[in-house]
């Protein structure tokens, strides 16, 4: 007999999530009370305990937190088998590809792209589904989505295979008033002193980061708090383009590269998979070079 039922393993991914069980009850529906028994029973039945709780605070024990992970895995694994099945009985051919972006998230080479693959003799429909700043890969673990645009080394590209559709330089995201926003390019060592974001979900951008930023999890916190000048950040080019009008934008000319690329589930080898990334590698192999932000 299984130690856990996928119901409970759902609940407790919310609450190791979340670290607060009232947010947890809101997004799975459920009552809060309920919520806690159903925690308590998992703690009793696998005897550890996952969380300390006190009035004000939830955390994760070293229980919880491998729990946390192998959970997550586990939950994606079972939403996985359960779209491969309905995919297996698409029996009329009418399957459709879904395309997860993050908007703003293609260096406007979206419109290429798809003109690229309705070209194609065997080209489907194109469902584009909007991911946020950090999810994205999960889409394509757990089958929401059958292809993604990624931004590497941002996005974990762990058990995906991907396709660079595009290398660019990465820029300092200042205030108007800040003492560097000037320049006409920094290097990193210019930016000590300054506090950076760390993004939720993620563990390394390939700029020094103290870890002392506060987490955001999108791009209009961030702007928000660059505006107030409480950040900076430093990002791929195209990630902050249209730049906000309170914002400057300073190329950073020592910053690693990052990589627009087209993923897909490493074991996924349809043909209508394939064929997509073939069109998106060959439309941005004849896109024009993107003209250098303006500081």
């Amino acid at each position: 007999m299984a130690d856990l039922e996928t119901r409970e393993l759902e609940y407790f991914v919310a609450v190791a999530e979340e670290l607060h069980f009232g947010r947890a009850a809101t997004r799975l529906s459920i009552a809060q009370p309920a919520l806690s028994k159903a925690i308590q029973r998992v703690e009793t039945r696998l005897g550890v305990p996952l969380l300390t709780r006190s009035s004000r605070h939830v955390a994760l024990t070293p229980a919880g937190e491998a729990l946390l992970h192998h959970g997550r895995h586990a939950l994606n694994a079972v939403s996985a088998a359960a779209e491969g099945a309905r995919r297996a009985g698409d029996a009329d051919g009418a399957e459709q590809l879904r395309l997860v972006i993050k908007p703003g998230g293609d260096a406007n080479l979206l419109s290429g792209i798809l003109a690229a693959y309705a070209g194609q003799p065997d080209a489907r429909r194109v469902d584009v589904v909007f991911g946020g700043a950090t999810d994205r890969a999960d889409h394509l673990r757990d089958g929401r989505a059958d292809v993604a645009l990624l931004y590497a080394p941002f996005d974990d590209l762990a058990g995906l295979a991907s396709e660079t559709l595009l290398v660019e330089g990465r820029v300092a995201v200042l205030p108007r008033d800040h003492r560097l926003a000037a320049r006409t390019e920094l290097r990193l060592a210019d930016l000590e002193g300054d506090t950076l974001p760390r993004w939720k979900g993620v563990r390394w951008t390939g700029v020094p980061d103290d870890g002392s930023g506060p987490e955001i999890a999108d791009a209009a916190q961030m702007v928000q708090l660059i505006l107030l000048g409480r950040i900076v950040a430093v990002l791929p080019r195209s990630l902050v383009e249209p730049v906000h009008a309170g914002l400057v934008c300073v190329p950073v000319i020592d910053a690693p590269t990052s990589r627009l690329v087209v993923a897909w589930p490493e074991r996924d080898r349809r043909s209508l998979v394939a064929s997509f990334v073939a069109a998106a590698v060959g439309a941005c192999a004849a896109a024009p070079a993107a003209a250098p932000t303006p500081a």
